[in-house]
């Protein structure tokens, strides 16, 4: 059953109002405290389909209060990595 993974690559799809809101993939602290850190990748295209990681992947709203209303999300991708 582990080896369905092997050869896939698996993505977050975020379709949003380009205008009003952006995604942000942060890591766990700035998810926890609604904030972009260095090294954050900022998507603002309406439309992103953004690769995840092994692991703990954080998504935000840049703009904080926005982020506080929920407007974020976490994703911990645990199927281990393929072996090839």
């Amino acid at each position: 059953m582990e080896s369905w993974t092997q050869g896939k690559t698996f993505h977050a799809v975020f379709k949003y109002n380009d205008q009003s809101f952006d995604v942000v993939m942060v890591n766990k602290e700035g998810h926890d405290s609604y904030s972009v850190n260095e090294g954050a990748k900022v998507f603002d295209s309406g439309y992103d389909k953004i690769g995840l990681a092994f692991g703990p992947n954080h998504f935000i709203d840049s703009t904080p209060d926005v982020c506080a209303a929920g407007m974020k999300m976490a994703i911990n991708a645990a199927a281990p990595p393929p072996q090839f």
